[in-house]
């Protein structure tokens, strides 16, 4: 692919002297004059380098490398200056430019700066490919996950989304039942309509028929005017009825018969009104237990659950974790909070933690990580006194597969008994004798693994004086 070259400077020979520096197969050279036509091109279209002087006749190359810093432009910047603007160049690098370029250009600096700077960039946009590849590729209509279970659902989603039958999206509070709706609702091509969601837990019983089915001017006391319902303002498109389970008895044999019959009519009126829209629901409880229990009726059970899809807690696909993670710092950035990364060992303690929040509460545990973690890396000591871990740490190697498997053996063995000797030192107060034992290898074993290892037996004695021995007497 070509490279595009925009470069910047008031000086007609400048620019010329530059296009001809440049002018290489696989290269397109733009000149602009001033800097406002120069952000204006790099907002058009993609520029690989902007070779920018840093004195313009109105926004200075500063102001441009800024602007291109703020909107978070992929674009290199390399800036001209003379010998007296030598700390502007500094402040433009300090912006986010690659290097500068002294007055008058010298071609061999200039032809060595460009292509490193080119070659650069073609990296960091091959780096950007890859990861938007493994966003479109672990992503959903806005569900996120590389799990199997998470693959399953997206496969189930993808096949009944063009279908109109009933879905019952089941699963613990926050794993993102409403998300599978949205995904259903936009990924099907014949739905013109909107999505209107109903929280059937949050409305009083008194208003859900209204709710639901719309009112006539003048059935009941303040209905001043005619109301549309919820199935009226979801025609052509999706109703979604969550928490369905909270839905009160009476309100269940109304609702029966809109799915039977397909037609209603509002509070108050005789019009027998069509409905034109498909329902999903979603509920956290377990309906064949609310069923038994007389909570909820059997017919609109077997109505409503034509295609279940349950959504797995949080804690059963602990491998999206770093993905999820990944998307909420990606997402508060947007919202100009600060930037952070996360360590894997911070990463390792949230995989081990329950999560009885689920995505919901990683989301709000990772903005205030974000928003109270004063360092750039969140740390598990940064993590809430909550988050703890409750299951053993998974065993993993993190090696190069493509070195000699002798050289990763020596060092991973080198890691694990220098790590192993360190922790047993510290037990037994950096005493040579006492850690041969508890290793059951010899004294001169030990003293010959710290010497390789450079590990000082003295810095693991104790700092507290010692008692004298305490005799041992055996009985008899």
């Amino acid at each position: 692919m070509d490279r595009r070259i925009l470069v910047v400077d008031d000086s007609e020979l400048v620019c010329q002297q530059l296009s001809q520096f440049l002018a290489q197969p696989g290269r397109l050279i733009k000149v602009a004059h001033n800097g406002t036509t120069a952000l204006e091109w790099i907002l058009e279209r993609h520029f690989s380098l902007v070779i920018t002087d840093l004195c313009l006749p109105d926004i200075s190359g500063l102001d441009l490398i800024r602007q291109v810093r703020q909107r978070d432009l992929p674009v290199t910047t390399i800036v001209m200056t003379g010998h007296a603007s030598i700390d502007s160049a500094v402040a433009a690098m300090k912006l986010g430019a690659y290097d500068y370029l002294l007055k008058p250009i010298d071609a061999v600096r200039l032809d060595v700066l460009v292509q490193q700077a080119l070659d650069d960039r073609k990296l960091q946009d091959e780096v950007e490919a890859l990861q938007l590849g493994l966003q479109q590729r672990y992503s959903f209509h806005n569900l996120l996950g590389k799990s199997p279970r998470m693959r399953e659902i997206f496969a189930r989603v993808a096949r009944v989304a063009s279908s109109s039958c009933t879905v019952l999206i089941t699963g613990e509070t926050g794993t993102g039942k409403e998300l599978v709706a949205q995904a259903i609702h936009y990924r099907d091509a014949t739905r013109r309509g909107p999505m209107v969601a109903v929280n059937c837990a949050a409305l009083p019983e008194l208003l859900l028929e209204s709710e639901f089915f719309g009112h006539e001017r003048g059935a009941f006391t303040g209905a001043d005017r005619q109301k549309k319902g919820r199935f009226e303002q979801a025609k052509g498109g999706t109703l979604f009825l969550d928490e369905i389970g909270e839905l009160p008895v009476g309100m269940q044999a109304k609702l029966l018969r809109v799915l039977q019959d397909g037609t209603f009519e509002r509070v108050g009126g005789s019009e027998v009104i069509r409905a034109d829209c498909r329902v999903l629901t979603a509920t956290n409880q377990n309906l064949a237990q609310a069923v038994a229990a007389g909570r909820f009726r059997e017919d609109l059970y077997y109505r409503l659950n034509v295609v279940p899809i349950e959504l797995p807690p949080l804690r059963e696909r602990a491998e999206d974790i770093p993905l999820l993670v990944d998307h909420f710092l990606k997402r508060l950035e947007e919202r100009r909070l600060p930037s952070k990364t996360v360590s894997r060992a911070t990463l390792s303690r949230l995989a081990r933690y329950d999560w009885p929040g689920n995505v919901r509460e990683l989301e709000h545990i990772i903005e205030q990580m974000v928003v109270t973690t004063p360092g750039p890396v969140i740390e598990p000591d940064n993590l809430p006194p909550q988050i703890v871990s409750t299951r053993e740490e998974p065993f993993s190697l993190d090696f190069d597969i493509q070195r000699q498997l002798q050289t990763i053996t020596d060092e991973l063995t080198e890691r694990v008994e220098r790590a192993y000797l360190q922790r047993v030192l510290e037990r037994y107060d950096g005493r040579v004798d006492r850690c041969a034992k508890h290793c059951g290898l010899s004294r001169r074993s030990i003293s010959e693994k710290l010497r390789r290892y450079g590990i000082d037996k003295a810095t693991f004695k104790s700092k507290r004086p010692r008692r004298a021995p305490v005799p041992v007497v055996e009985s008899a």
